[in-house]
């Protein structure tokens, strides 16, 4: 039953590429169910491998045995039941409540308990490390290729915006005028952030199976994945990529000088050397540093001179200095005017609609421009706002459910992103296991000299990657695809440092 359970695991993680496919979140086959198709299969075949797992008695009596498991398991119940008690009663600006469900809620609380339970089935599962550089490369080569394949042939889907891209990766050489909106490619895959973050969590695994065992075969599949880095057009993927590859050379150098547990790798090292100053040359004509270009643009350009609008706003705040003429005043000039304050129209009308909190607004649009541009810096500013509307100080610790918060705007900022939705405790219970896994693993590599393999050292980099990623772009720890990967590799991580036989001479 064990070898059943691993053997469907093995597959389910590999298939998590086709299950980020675009139309299955968008179009007739996004509203055949309540939910998502990709979500209703991964909770069948996770409800089916705990089934097969726990079919068996020693697995039950493992389980039983290990205390602090179990106590994590009650207070995870006892909270669920907790936040969903809070969050049902919300004070709001909003007449629909910002579209609450608690069906919904239930069923992201369900999601994100997924990924969780599928680090524990595979830390048990135990997979050999020749299945596990089959997964890996098995989901770098489905992403990585499909991206490069549809960009060669100008089908991929544009990673900023809709639609497909105008032109392939030989323009950039030819044709400087177009934007990066039109060449920045996500292959036919529905998340660019996430997609982004999965690509860099997976570089140092990569890169660790080439220098452990150069081939055409690594060689090339490692490639393409950072060629895919470079045309998926994101600051992760630019940034991940370069600093990845430094990271990652210095890693392999520290295990071959300082650890000695790596032989070879001289021709991995001449290859990632070539790999690194042509992902160089590509990104410096790329989407991600026109995008960055652009925005330091739009930047200055929102600092232009307001003096016209700001006196307008002045004589009408001086002339309606309160009550309901001033809320009027305030909604037209707002909705004439956000353009001139470089205002996203997403936020303005539909996030957080200007009738309804003209004041808020008004206090955005006096800070300045760099900061009414910053994304980032909006979103958490309407969250705050929607917080203090409701005036619970339990909203720290419980959450005002993600349902909310996604009707909103999802935060682009992982783990401060939970702490809204979820509260502290919440997100300490669901993504807390991720870092506590990390910090585990640090903690065993620095204190045993046993553990301090170049695989062991891979994991822990990667882990740490897309962790970094979550945190920098958000998007990434409430999606699956990126989510059940990351289990994958820190259960995998477990097993290493539980077996005996982790240190290996390559």
């Amino acid at each position: 039953m064990k070898e059943k359970t691993r053997t469907i695991l093995f597959w389910f993680i590999l298939s998590q590429p086709f299950l980020d496919l675009y139309w299955f979140y968008h179009g007739q086959l996004a509203n055949i169910f309540p939910f998502t198709l990709p979500t209703i299969i991964r909770i069948l075949v996770v409800g089916t491998l705990i089934a097969l797992f726990f079919s068996q008695k020693r697995s039950w009596q493992k389980l039983t045995k290990e205390k602090l498991l179990l106590v994590y398991l009650l207070l995870l119940m006892f909270y669920s039941a907790l936040h969903l008690y809070h969050v049902r009663n919300f004070t709001s600006i909003s007449l629909s409540d910002y579209g609450y469900s608690t069906s919904s809620e239930i069923f992201y609380l369900i999601r994100m308990v997924l990924p969780l339970i599928v680090l524990y089935l595979t830390k048990e599962a135990k997979f050999t490390q020749k299945q596990l550089q089959q997964v890996i490369e098995g989901i770098s080569g489905l992403f990585s290729g499909t991206i490069v394949i549809s960009n060669l042939f100008v089908i991929s889907l544009k990673s900023y915006e809709t639609g497909t891209i105008s032109a392939n990766i030989f323009s950039w050489f030819t044709n400087q005028n177009i934007g990066y909106s039109h060449i920045a490619s996500k292959g036919f895959f529905n998340f660019t952030n996430m997609i982004s973050a999965v690509l860099f969590m997976l570089l140092p695994l990569m890169l660790y199976y080439m220098f452990t065992s150069c081939s055409w075969h690594t060689a090339f599949l490692t490639s393409i994945h950072a060629l895919a880095m470079v045309e998926i057009g994101t600051k992760v993927a630019a940034i991940g990529l370069i600093g990845g590859l430094s990271i990652c050379l210095l890693l392999f150098l520290f295990h071959k000088y300082v650890i000695k547990d790596v032989k070879n790798g001289n021709w991995a090292l001449l290859i990632t050397i070539f790999i690194g100053l042509s992902s160089l040359g590509l990104t410096a004509i790329g989407p991600a540093v026109q995008r960055y270009n652009y925005e330091i643009y739009l930047a200055k350009q929102s600092d232009h001179d307001l003096t016209s609008e700001n006196h307008k706003l002045n004589q009408g705040l001086k002339k309606y200095p309160t009550g309901k003429k001033r809320a009027e005043f305030l909604c037209k000039f707002i909705q004439h005017n956000y353009q001139a304050y470089a205002l996203n129209p997403k936020f303005v009308f539909k996030s957080y609609p200007y009738q309804s909190d003209p004041e808020f607004w008004l206090a955005i649009m006096r800070e300045p421009g760099q900061s009414r541009m910053g994304n980032r810096h909006i979103e958490q500013a309407m969250l705050k706002q929607v917080v203090k509307t409701n005036n619970n100080h339990w909203d720290k610790f419980l959450g005002i459910s993600y349902v909310r918060e996604n009707n909103i705007f999802n935060l682009e900022r992982d783990f401060v992103a939970q702490i809204y939705s979820l509260g502290w405790i919440g997100m300490l219970l669901f993504v807390g296991p991720y870092l506590l896994v990390l910090f585990y693993a640090t903690y065993r590599w620095c204190l045993n000299k046993s553990t301090r393999t170049y695989l062991i050292s891979s994991l822990l980099v990667a882990s740490t990657f897309v962790l970094l990623a979550a945190f920098s772009s958000g998007n990434v720890l409430d999606f699956l695809t990126a989510s059940f990967i990351l289990a994958f590799i820190e259960g995998n991580l477990l097993v290493c440092l539980k077996s005996n036989n982790t240190k290996m001479m390559v």
